[in-house]
């Protein structure tokens, strides 16, 4: 096993002791805007999500502590992906800052697309603002390409998108 699958694992081992990643549900909605607004995704609110949960191509999921931390929440993150013909399309993915850098992104981003590839995706797909540091970097860790730049593609600023895309091999 190599350094880097050691580190992935311990990741995964540190993540898994403090939280779970589960099925999002109508309740968890309230906290995944709060993640939302703090995160400086585009806005779906909790209508859009609360839509998103009853379509069946859909896969939402979330963190949540196994225990609540000293600002009461309990949901330190959420994906919202959707698979379409073969692709997974990561919609959005939200840590609350006080819980980045703890593997949570790379969970919930790991567990999204296996669930997509168990479901026959062979690629996936997520646009990312070209600004975005630490996203950028946590998604050309894990083996994601820059395909393409969407212009102007956020608002509230401005801002373009980098478009990246990640194949996946066959489960079969």
């Amino acid at each position: 096993m190599s350094q880097v699958e050691r580190a992935k694992g311990s990741e995964m081992a540190r993540v898994s002791e403090a939280y779970e990643i589960a099925e999002m549900s109508a309740h968890d909605l309230l906290e995944v805007v709060e993640i939302e607004e703090t995160c400086g995704l585009s806005r779906w609110g909790w209508d859009s999500y609360h839509e998103e949960l009853t379509r069946p191509e859909s896969i939402m999921l979330v963190a949540r502590r196994n225990s609540l931390d000293a600002t009461g929440k309990q949901l330190h993150g959420f994906v919202a992906a959707r698979l379409g013909a073969d692709e997974l399309h990561v919609n959005n993915i939200g840590v609350l800052e006080v819980a980045r850098r703890q593997g949570i992104g790379t969970a919930l981003l790991a567990r999204a697309t296996e669930r997509g590839q168990l479901q026959g995706a062979q690629s996936v797909l997520l646009e990312v603002r070209a600004s975005n540091e630490s996203a950028l970097m946590l998604y050309l860790r894990q083996g994601f390409e820059i395909v393409g730049r969407r212009r102007n593609y956020y608002h509230d600023p401005t801002e373009d998108a980098l478009v990246m895309r990640k194949a996946l091999r066959s489960t079969t």
